[in-house]
């Protein structure tokens, strides 16, 4: 960090605080050369995480689709709302622990279903359904059985 002074390139350090928003550093710095203190900020960097579609089209992650899906697969059984946040912020937190810029719609989805399968047997196969487009009885009833003989 050069002194906006005299341009030298060390300083120390002499304060550190949050932001009122909490989303930033406030650190007062005094230049080693000039001595004249200066104020830096320090913020998280958010790269934007794209999701690429089946039809290859790319767009914003959002958190709400999975709320939303969930909210769907899980209507009318005993699923929480506490757990279907839980499942969103555990799918939410392995996508940014990969730090990829780009995540393919599929790879969310198996996440989804790795966690839904956890909690609600009936509302991973209601998601299933609807992610995987069951095409017909036949490949709705191979889902089943995998579940059953994965007990």
């Amino acid at each position: 960090m050069k002194c906006p002074y005299c341009g030298y390139g060390e300083s120390k350090v002499v304060d550190s605080r949050s932001t009122d928003d909490d989303m930033a550093i406030r650190r007062r710095r005094e230049c080693l050369n000039c001595s004249r203190r200066y104020t830096t900020y320090e913020k998280i960097e958010n790269v934007p995480l794209l999701v690429i579609k089946k039809d290859m089209n790319r767009e914003y992650f959002d958190r709400n689709k999975i709320l939303n899906g969930l909210i769907k697969a899980c209507q009318k059984r005993p699923v929480s709302r506490k757990q279907i946040e839980s499942i969103a912020d555990e799918v939410e937190k392995r996508i940014n622990n990969k730090m990829l810029t780009e995540i393919s719609s599929s790879e969310i989805g198996e996440m989804i279903m790795e966690s839904l399968k956890k909690v609600d047997e009936v509302s991973y196969v209601r998601f299933a359904s609807v992610y995987r487009q069951f095409k017909d009885i036949n490949t709705f009833m191979e889902e089943i059985k995998n579940l059953i003989s994965n007990k």
